[in-house]
């Protein structure tokens, strides 16, 4: 089992370097070192950062060695320093960095390969190394959507998603009411927030069996979706109207064609294709103009692991085999969505489809603590962020991981939030008939 453990932790750690290599070399140093957004880091503090998080946790806790670079902590504490500000700070240089990080790994390949997985929740299963390839590949992500707002030729590459054999499907299925499993307590790498395990009572509801599309949200908008004071929550209302919005992030109409930019490319709107980079509040107005509602959180997970047959929560939608790319679209091995139905082995028992992969998808709940919730190993993974100020995203998109995604794994963001790889899909009460009109705040 220890050697099983040390491979998995190896591999998982050894992908979002790959990852980070490639996310870091394919621009120069002056793109490295630019902040290409407010909203965003330098990718060169992201590189750095990862190698300090690293240092932090696995070679002086883990490996109960000295300090490495104990002087650049602060400089790469994301608690001090907002991220509109890290540009103005005396960071490492690109070549510096590199070497940085580089080091820090090659220390801790030693250290994994001499850690025996026990003696405490940091070692057991691992947990410390996967609490920091998980970490490693949010900040892939992260870095991915700075590449998308970054201005420029193309820097990115990736095959597009296959093509599947999708055929007629329901629009959305019902999901009987009654107790399910939520979160976990045997999931080895979950985080903290996805844990305890809890029963959660659901009332039966009626989900939709794919994301919402981009030709579906095109229907909102060309309705005058964005000038309807009646759809729109009022702080959203207030949102677009301050700063013009009046499609997803990316998007712009050219006479009767509307056409997005992705990662330096521009094209049409593909109408199949899960909508992406739309707000909470965007997501929220669809649903309320479609006469639906966003998913609770606790019905998204219940939609994506409650299995109604035998009772028991799965660790994905398919069943507790690890994701496969014929499950799901993940990894960044594609730089998009695939169309709206895709991946019919990945679909849940009760046929829903993408619920793991493609979009992160907007839920209407805010992001809380389960009952039982203790904090581990830091206050600030989640605890400083629980409370009505954030929404919960499930599911995983495209640009995250498989090691940093599951049924259970729990994403969160301010409602405003359009720059991430976000979507939804909707859902009703199992007594209101279809498209009835909920009306607005």
């Amino acid at each position: 089992m220890t050697d099983q453990l040390r491979s998995l932790a190896l591999d998982a750690l050894t992908r979002a370097r790959d990852r980070t290599a490639a996310l870091t070399s394919c621009v120069d140093d002056r793109d490295l070192t630019a902040q290409h957004s407010p909203l965003m880091s330098p990718l060169v503090w992201d590189l750095a950062h990862i190698g300090n998080q690293e240092e932090q946790w696995l070679l002086r806790q883990v490996g109960k060695g000295e300090a490495l670079r104990p002087e650049i902590d602060s400089l790469y504490d994301a608690f001090e320093h907002p991220r509109a500000a890290r540009p103005s700070l005396p960071l490492l240089a690109p070549a510096e960095a590199r070497i940085y990080a580089s080091d820090v790994r090659g220390r801790v390949l030693d250290i994994l390969e001499r850690t025996a997985f026990e003696g405490g929740p940091l070692l057991d299963a691992g947990f410390a190394f996967g609490m920091i390839a998980q970490h490693e590949q949010q900040h892939d992500e992260t870095m991915l959507i700075t590449h998308q707002l970054r201005k420029g030729p193309p820097a990115l590459s990736a095959p597009e998603p296959p093509a599947h054999d999708i055929g007629p499907l329901p629009r959305e299925v019902l999901v009987p009411g009654g107790a399910f499993t939520m979160g976990t307590s045997t999931e080895p790498w979950a985080l903290d927030n996805e844990r305890p395990a809890h029963r959660r009572i659901v009332p039966a509801f009626h989900i939709d069996t794919t994301p919402v599309t981009c030709g579906e949200y095109q229907a909102f908008i060309e309705d005058g979706g964005y000038h309807e004071r009646r759809w729109w929550a009022a702080e959203g209302w207030d949102q677009i109207r301050q700063h013009d919005i009046g499609a997803p992030l990316f998007w712009r109409r050219e006479g009767g064609t509307w056409l997005r930019r992705r990662f330096g490319v521009t094209e049409e709107v593909p109408p199949d294709e899960p909508v992406l980079h739309v707000s909470w509040y965007e997501a929220d107005a669809y649903a309320r103009w479609a006469g639906r509602r966003l998913p609770t959180e606790a019905e998204w997970e219940k939609a994506a692991r409650h299995d109604p047959h035998t009772g028991r929560a799965r660790r994905y939608p398919w069943g507790d085999a690890d994701p496969t790319e014929a499950h799901a679209n993940l990894g960044q091995r594609h730089l998009r969505p695939a169309p709206a139905g895709s991946y019919p082995q990945g679909a849940s028992p009760l046929g829903v489809r993408q619920l793991i992969g493609d979009v992160w998808e907007w839920t209407s709940s805010d992001f809380l603590p389960y009952p039982g919730f203790a904090a581990f190993p830091y206050r600030e993974y989640s605890e400083v962020f629980f409370g009505s100020e954030h929404k919960v995203l499930r599911g995983g998109s495209f640009a995250v991981d498989p090691v940093a995604c599951r049924g259970t794994f729990r994403n969160w963001d301010l409602p405003v939030r359009r720059q991430i790889f976000s979507g939804f899909r909707t859902a009703r009460d199992a007594q209101q008939p279809a498209g009835t009109d909920v009306g607005g705040l």
